[in-house]
């Protein structure tokens, strides 16, 4: 059994990368930051494979899957990408066009490829991590929310014709609130709410996707605001979301 994941340097792609190797599965790892993937793989009891590439680079996603597409993957985790805080007309415009092109363009490439392969022989899992950002608007985070839209939406669609298909792949949506990760640094912002553990929603995650589950929410408190959210009018959500985010200077 071989599972691929993307950004598996740190945070929950990272601890999805734990938990399938306790599954007794091998890794295919991909992240930019090499060191980190192979501190990672010498704690991990199984064989694992790194792959140093930014994603963020169109040519490199292409690149990632010709290297792989002749292993027999079970599953692909799409996990890579990162957010900026900030007020729109302030946020820089290259950043936020990188975001695009990860968080969007890479998780598009690779699940439209992959699934492609999937059809062929009807069989495996496709996780796309997208967030509880996927059902919302955010103000002070608008390109990153923006790009979990699209991911999550993207998936639920794929998710429906496979099921029309009868079809034995599955492909879910991994959609957490704040988890303890690195995304605060990078963005340059922090959250005004609880941080989920990083562990505990990827091995939730893992049982969720293997029990086919199209959406993944990990928490008690994401799965009660979700729902709450469906019955909001759009100023007094668009409100709530502005107001738990702050913004930090750093």
């Amino acid at each position: 059994m071989l599972a691929l994941i993307t950004g598996a340097s740190s945070g929950i792609g990272r601890d999805l990368a734990r938990v399938l190797a306790d599954e007794g599965y091998d890794l295919i790892l991909v992240a930019r930051r090499e060191d980190k993937l192979n501190k990672l793989a010498k704690k991990l009891n199984n064989n694992t494979k790194i792959i140093k590439l930014d994603l963020s680079l169109e040519d490199n996603v292409f690149k990632l899957y010709e290297s792989v597409k002749n292993e027999d993957i079970d599953i692909v985790i799409n996990n890579a990408g990162f957010g900026l805080f900030g007020e729109f007309h302030e946020t820089d415009l290259d950043t936020e066009l990188k975001m695009i092109d990860l968080n969007v363009k890479a998780y598009h490439i690779l699940t439209k490829l992959f699934l492609k392969d999937f059809i062929k022989k009807d069989k495996g899992y496709i996780l796309n991590v997208c967030s509880s950002a996927g059902f919302m608007a955010g103000p002070k985070l608008s390109t990153y929310y923006a790009t979990k839209n699209y991911v999550t939406k993207l998936t639920m669609a794929i998710n429906e014709e496979l099921r029309k298909r009868k079809s034995n792949i599955v492909i879910s949506a991994l959609c957490p609130g704040p988890v303890a990760t690195e995304f605060n640094k990078v963005a340059h912002g922090t959250f005004s709410i609880r941080e989920a553990d990083s562990y505990k929603v990827a091995k939730y995650a893992i049982d969720k996707l293997f029990k086919r589950k199209m959406i993944i929410v990990p928490t008690l408190f994401m799965k009660i605001a979700l729902f709450l959210n469906r019955f909001a009018p759009n100023k007094l959500a668009l409100t709530i979301a502005y107001n738990i985010q702050t913004h930090k200077s750093r």
